[in-house]
């Protein structure tokens, strides 16, 4: 496992640390030269490859790569061109991550601050701030989610984007892929394993004190969860946990280990399933014949009325509902109200 545990977060920082150390036999960052451009403090995927066989005692190419893979999904370096984080044994071009940013500074960041950052994203005139169609979505959805506060947010985005632009121009373009690359790690590309998340009772069992909620740019508590014009009262002092509660909490996570799971991809077949079944019978989902003669010219269900035959299609329609489960047959008797 490689998510929340301190002692790995200091193994991979001590082996990004030698990477990034020239003089000690490191990889060697570069300046890469492009069409009409400059890419700065680049290193190639082979390269770090290469550094990790001969420094880590890896008999194996491709071990070297997945352990790589490891580290890039935890944000320690990155693609400069790629939402997705992995390494690759080719002249693919990585930078190593601010330690600003790094995992072991026990960042959970709000959402409120994901909005400020794709915010910033569109006050930047650059193709390679673009937001990706995941991010352009996600940034819609935050704006419906934040509809009261987003002034706010707009403004916090302006403030960040001005002191980005007293910025140099390459620190600038660096800090960029590296805040991108944050964001990368804590809302990845679906479909991609967000190392960020934790099983609630791992959480529960390590119960780190350090693990909190904390502004990336710089946002109050106070700001986090409601308007800058409504403050809130000073917090209470945390109350000591007495005996009574630490034994509650131990029989309600008890009772909780106990509750039966199942996995997602079960769920859904098992909805998909459902659904299937009882298509037929949904007037919304499926055609019913005969057609409903308030929506459309067909009149064969007045005639079918007139000779009382379309009761007997509705009798038909309920027998094959009542067959498939008892919850439909109850779920009649109820609203007829029927002698069960």
């Amino acid at each position: 496992c490689w998510n929340g545990n301190g002692t790995q977060q200091r193994i991979i920082e001590d082996v990004i640390m030698r990477i990034q150390d020239e003089k000690a036999g490191g990889v060697a960052i570069r300046t890469v030269k492009s069409f009409l451009s400059k890419i700065p403090s680049v290193v190639s995927g082979a390269d770090i490859v290469l550094w990790l066989v001969k420094n880590l005692s890896i008999e194996d190419s491709a071990e070297a790569i997945h352990l790589g893979s490891l580290i890039a999904a935890q944000g320690y370096l990155f693609p400069i061109s790629d939402h997705v984080l992995t390494l690759k044994d080719d002249g693919t071009l990585y930078r190593f991550q601010a330690p600003y940013f790094w995992p072991s500074n026990c960042w959970e960041p709000e959402n409120t601050d994901y909005a400020i950052y794709l915010c910033k994203r569109t006050m930047q005139n650059k193709a390679r701030l673009e937001l990706a169609d995941y991010e352009a979505e996600n940034l819609a959805r935050l704006q419906r989610a934040f509809a009261r506060k987003w002034e706010f947010i707009f403004m916090q985005a302006e403030a960040q984007v001005k002191i980005d632009r007293k910025k140099d121009k390459v620190e600038r373009k660096i800090l960029d892929s590296q805040e991108r690359a944050f964001w990368d790690v804590h809302r990845p590309v679906p479909g991609c394993v967000n190392t960020t998340e934790m099983d609630i009772r791992k959480c529960r069992r390590e119960k780190n004190p350090q693990r909190v909620k904390k502004s990336v740019y710089g946002v109050t508590d106070d700001t986090q969860t409601q308007s800058p014009v409504h403050q809130s009262l000073p917090s209470q002092p945390v109350r000591k946990p007495t005996r009574e509660d630490v034994q509650k909490e131990i029989s309600f996570l008890n009772i909780q280990l106990d509750r039966h799971c199942m996995n997602m991809s079960k769920v859904a077949d098992s909805l998909m399933g459902y659904t299937e079944q009882f298509m037929v019978y949904d007037p919304l989902a499926s055609t019913i014949e005969p057609s409903n003669p308030w929506i459309s010219d067909d009149m064969t269900f007045w005639d079918l009325e007139a000779r009382f035959e379309i009761l007997q299609i509705a009798t038909l329609c309920l027998d094959d509902s009542f067959a498939h489960t008892w919850h439909s047959l109850n779920q009649y008797i109820s609203i007829n109200r029927l002698p069960s």
